[in-house]
């Protein structure tokens, strides 16, 4: 497996439709020895409070993969040139059982981890974050952590449940998988259910960097704020939700006002030079996509960050 090339088909001997639909037409394997990042779904959805249909993601978010070119002219790194990667295909999720799939997450993960690969995991929704946290802290320490959102996904409860995809970071910061002060959040934005919301964050000093700042002041001054990430080994989580519904309409909890896709790939750049150690990009649901726009995006963000991870690789 070492000798073997981990890089997608030639498109001009092998048109992009064809073959199995792995992400960009990877090789698939279920062994990560050997990777510099495996790709992982998660299709589980049972953690939202709204509309479901995330647990379908990862195998659209494949399906929508097929059109990227594996040269990335901005970044200017040829990521599979630089990087061992493939599709390690889908955990075995529990759709009736959000704490039994948490362990069956954390287990599939952490193999990923002790192989020595970067898990770059597509969901599922926001609740899977929680239980490959644990993973990554059990291999890295706390880690410092770049999440992109609308919510903020730190309420204690809801409906007496504290396991849900609202939940994960607070939980994931009770349990000292990442580090607050060593966080930013972008995006932020939307209605809450009041001022006392956003106490929890606030009291950790967790740094939320909201879409009317972005809007406003431009994407160089909300980069600034990664000053308190770099440095350390870092953990970045991708809500689809954090991009606004015109660019991104499938998925569970849209909220108007939210980043346009350039704006998320002007960010998403800018995070180059950190030390991304694993990754994930959630709450794609494509029952209430149109014209496949969300599974592209995300698929696109996919690749990105793969881009990111290459630019230290040669």
């Amino acid at each position: 497996m070492t000798d073997e090339r981990f890089e997608p088909p030639n498109a001009f001997e092998s048109p992009r439709f064809a073959q199995l639909s792995t992400f960009m037409r990877l090789p698939h394997t279920r062994n990560p020895a050997g990777l510099d990042a495996a790709i992982l779904g998660i299709p589980f959805d049972g953690g939202v409070s709204f509309r479901p249909g995330a647990r379908f993601g990862p195998k659209e978010v494949r399906n929508h993969s097929l059109l990227i070119r594996p040269y990335n002219p901005v970044l200017r790194t040829s990521p599979f040139a630089r990087l061992r990667v493939a599709d390690c295909g889908d955990v075995d999720t529990n759709p009736m059982d959000i704490l039994d799939t948490y362990g069956r997450i954390e287990a599939a993960v952490g193999g990923i981890l002790e192989a020595g690969a970067i898990p770059a995991c597509v969901g599922g929704d926001h609740s899977i974050s929680l239980p490959i946290l644990r993973a990554v802290a059990r291999r890295h320490g706390p880690v410092a952590l770049v999440h992109f959102d609308s919510h903020q996904d730190m309420w204690e409860q809801y409906f007496g449940n504290r396991y849900f995809h609202g939940t994960p970071f607070r939980r994931a910061l009770e349990e000292g998988l990442y580090l607050p002060a060593a966080t930013v959040q972008f995006g932020i934005r939307g209605p809450v259910y009041g001022e006392s919301d956003f106490e929890f964050g606030e009291a950790h000093h967790v740094t939320v960097v909201r879409a009317e700042e972005i809007h406003r002041d431009g994407i160089p001054a909300a980069l600034t704020r990664l000053d308190r990430v770099r440095g350390r080994k870092v953990y970045v989580s991708f809500d689809i939700d954090s991009v606004d519904p015109a660019f991104a309409p499938g998925t569970g909890t849209p909220e108007v006002g939210g980043l346009s896709s350039a704006q998320t790939l002007a960010l998403l750049r800018g995070l180059a030079g950190l030390e991304i150690v694993a990754f994930d990009i959630v709450e794609v649901s494509p029952p209430y996509d149109v014209s496949g726009l969300t599974a592209m995006l995300a698929a696109n963000v996919l690749f990105e960050l793969l881009s990111l991870i290459s630019l230290d690789r040669r």
